[in-house]
């Protein structure tokens, strides 16, 4: 199939804020690379509500390169609504994420590419040596060890910001709130194929991090998030039914314990184990009618539902319309 001109090769989408010092180096490492590829390319930059010179710097670029586009949102809306505009408006045929802060290099790019030709969907880079402080390596040691275990994906960086992937990709994961730091695992969950690739890591040349433990902390419920809308949005019952099962059972086993206890004589009435047993098995219960309840309300939008299709060749040869011509 002959590529569409009017479609670039590369669209390169950068997530920033307040990165005025940073932002001319980036680009024109950038554009550098995806030169001496001889690459058509768009570089979109989405500004993530800066409150320094970065807007006026980036336009100044944008003046100079008719190849880059700038977003600028009103306010500091976080990562993935950035990330979100871009992808909607990435027309490359690969998209290419990566920070504003000089520590990814730009020279990463055409591996990752390489990768994505090879057959893969997404791939993520892997800082294997990292320059960062010990604050920021050894939570994120443990946050990709604990997203490893719980997705099911063999990764060691997942929210490592230099990623490829393929145009359909972007244009179909669910990216809001935090789920930036899960893009490996939403694109798993959906059935494309993940690759891992060590890529080289700089210090930060100018500004300071804008890591902090709250987003630690936010990352563990947002991994919650994803499991759940992935694995049981379809089957919610799976869920709630097996926290309403366990509590059940168990109110029900301390229950006959201490009816059996009170057939032998000995007195429950003031038995702290009576009221457990009996409140495990009304929150077993209530468990129940939550996922019945959401079973409802899922099955009612199931016609609504969208599923990832890989390939889709049409009408069958026997649906489509015969035409006859002459007696």
């Amino acid at each position: 199939m002959t590529p569409d001109p009017a479609v670039p090769r590369i669209s390169v989408v950068i997530p920033l804020l307040n990165e005025e010092e940073s932002l001319p180096e980036l680009h024109d490492q950038i554009r550098s690379v995806l030169v001496a590829e001889e690459w058509s390319y768009e570089i979109i930059f989405i500004d993530d509500g800066s409150r320094d010179e970065s807007p006026r710097v980036l336009n100044e670029i944008a003046t100079r390169d008719e190849n880059v586009r700038v977003i600028s949102f009103r306010r500091n809306y976080g990562k993935s609504a950035a990330l979100a505009t871009g992808f909607r408006a990435a027309r490359g045929t690969f998209v290419v994420t990566m920070d504003a802060d000089l520590q990814d290099n730009p020279q990463e790019i055409p591996a990752l590419v390489a990768r994505i030709e090879d057959g893969y969907d997404l791939v993520s880079g892997w800082k294997k040596k990292r320059y960062d402080p010990i604050s920021k390596t050894w939570p994120s040691k443990f946050f990709n060890f604990m997203t490893g275990k719980m997705s099911g994906i063999r990764l060691h960086d997942f929210n490592c910001g230099l990623k490829a992937y393929r145009n359909e990709v972007v244009k179909e994961l669910p990216v809001y709130g935090e789920l930036h730091r899960f893009l490996p695992v939403l694109a798993f969950k959906l059935g494309y194929r993940i690759a891992e690739l060590p890529v080289a890591h700089r210090a930060r040349k100018y500004g300071h991090t804008k890591f902090g433990a709250k987003r630690f902390f936010n990352g563990f419920f947002d991994l919650l998030t994803v499991l759940f809308i992935s694995d049981f949005t379809r089957a919610p019952l799976h869920l709630f039914g097996l926290v309403g099962l366990v509590s059940t059972g168990l109110g029900f086993l301390i229950n006959l314990y201490l009816t059996v206890g009170k057939l032998l004589g000995i007195p429950i009435g003031n038995r702290p184990l009576l009221f457990l047993g009996i409140l495990l098995m009304v929150v077993g219960v209530q468990f129940f009618s939550f996922g019945l309840i959401a079973e409802m309300m899922a099955n009612s939008r199931e016609r609504e539902r969208t599923y990832s299709i890989k390939q889709d060749t049409g009408v069958p040869r026997a649906s489509r319309p015969v035409t006859v011509s002459g007696k």
